[in-house]
């Protein structure tokens, strides 16, 4: 199991929000913690640690007045450790080579594949072919809907799609990618538990990398992850870590999962 920081930009700023909060209507989310420093300062703490694949999120989509501003900050983490982060939000298959060329190590896409509530394979598979498979990571980010399964959400997380997450779904989607990412959204940025049914389900079914984030609030936590993902699953962590206000110390994170 390894740590994979993150760096969520929204409205210009580095932010840790309540996940399922997030509106494009006037460019709205519930707030845990807005950074004084910005993206570049925690791409530069992270290659100092050596930490790999992280991931850059574009909070605000294309139509805002704070995109070009929250772009500005996530192309300057890019600068700062070129080639250590994977970056996603608007991702498509004619601007992905920008974000290569800038220094992603990985492009990170949902709304452009999993649209009209399914999974477009056209675009999937056109992609795949550009941006290379070993540089593609599939968000699967997802909200348990009322007859108990989790489905795949879009559009900063506001949309339902008819796809579930499952293990036919995760060997169907391997094919084309290299990583999955996975927000347990409705328990994202609130610091009090984790989606243990979710984790599990990747441990068991997921045939590629995935990353589990969503509610991590103690060390404890971590050894649940390890524990249900069988040490497969690699984990971020967000409003509950020092870095971003929180109480779960950088180091000792970091320490954990490497020692583990």
């Amino acid at each position: 199991m390894e740590f994979r920081p993150c760096i969520d930009i929204h409205n210009g700023k580095v932010k840790q929000i309540v996940g399922g909060s997030l509106q494009d209507h006037k460019d709205q989310a519930k707030e845990n913690f807005v950074a004084a420093k910005d993206a570049s300062f925690y791409a530069e703490l992270y290659k100092e640690y050596g930490l790999k694949n992280g991931h850059i999120i574009l909070l605000n989509p294309v139509t805002s007045e704070y995109y070009e501003a929250t772009k500005a900050q996530a192309m300057g983490a890019l600068r700062a450790y070129p080639g250590g982060m994977q970056i996603g939000g608007g991702i498509t298959a004619e601007n992905a080579g920008v974000y290569l060329d800038a220094g992603a190590s990985h492009v990170i896409v949902t709304s452009y594949v999993f649209r009209d509530g399914k999974i477009d394979l056209e675009r999937l598979r056109l992609l795949s072919e550009r941006v290379g498979k070993k540089q593609l990571v599939l968000d699967l980010s997802c909200r348990k809907s009322a007859d108990g399964a989790y489905y795949i959400v879009t559009d900063r997380w506001q949309k339902f799609t008819r796809v579930q997450v499952t293990e036919e779904t995760l060997n169907r989607l391997a094919e084309y990618c290299d990583e999955y990412l996975i927000h347990a959204v409705d328990v994202e940025g609130k610091s009090a538990g984790i989606e243990a049914e979710l984790v599990q389900l990747l441990g068991e079914s997921s045939p590629i990398p995935a990353t589990y984030a969503g509610g991590v609030h103690a060390m404890e936590d971590l050894e649940l992850i390890r524990k249900l993902g069988g040490g497969s699953v690699h984990v971020t962590i967000g409003s509950a870590l020092d870095l971003f206000g929180g109480y779960l110390k950088f180091e000792d994170v970091v320490k954990k999962c490497n020692n583990e």
